[in-house]
């Protein structure tokens, strides 16, 4: 092998470690303003009393098949901030598909949202998974950046469960725990009684 493909395989690696850290790191590395590493934090999910619940943002754009969705009203929603080359996106997705199915006779819907991607690998990795919801493809992040306050930027994956009334009712940083999550949909959707 020549000097410069060993060069090119050497920086093709670094590059892929560096972006594979940064993803899966710890919630004391969140990053400050400007900083554009992806970092996770531990996955808990944590439930929003609904006295200080905050609206949510819209959420609209055109899904990795070309379709447009949008978070609707009187629904309770969970949202989920991915990437196919992060690797806890990747571990957390079959949990999200799986939950998926067991809340949709509930009501509950579920929307993900690729961001810093390209979209044949989202796509790919969509199709891989088959998770039975859509996602929209938003490369630029404006969707995660509409959240910014309850969602760090950089913070992948992540997951919000949205009330019926359009409020975010529950937050996890980090690939979700299939019982924590479950158990918070769970409470979301009992409040509609």
């Amino acid at each position: 092998m020549s000097a410069k493909s060993l060069s090119l395989i050497a920086a093709s690696t670094a590059l892929a470690v560096t972006a594979l850290a940064g993803c899966a790191g710890g919630q004391q590395s969140q990053p400050q303003s400007g900083d554009t590493r992806f970092v996770a934090g531990d996955g808990k999910v944590q439930v929003f009393d609904a006295a200080s619940r905050t609206k949510a943002p819209p959420v609209e754009g055109t899904t990795l098949d070309g379709a447009t969705e949008k978070l609707g009203s009187g629904k309770v929603y969970v949202l989920n901030f991915w990437a196919s080359w992060c690797a806890p996106c990747r571990a957390e997705g079959p949990v999200l598909k799986d939950i998926a199915a067991k809340t949709k006779d509930k009501g509950v819907q579920f929307l993900g949202v690729n961001f810093k991607d390209q979209k044949a690998a989202a796509q790919a990795y969509d199709r891989s998974l088959q998770p039975g919801y859509p996602s929209i493809f938003d490369q630029a992040g404006r969707l995660l950046l509409s959240f910014q306050g309850t969602v760090p930027p950089a913070a992948i994956p992540s997951t919000l469960i949205i009330d019926g009334q359009g409020r975010i009712a529950a937050r996890a940083l980090g690939a979700v725990k299939y019982n924590d999550l479950l158990a918070a949909i769970d409470k979301v959707t009992d409040e509609r009684g």
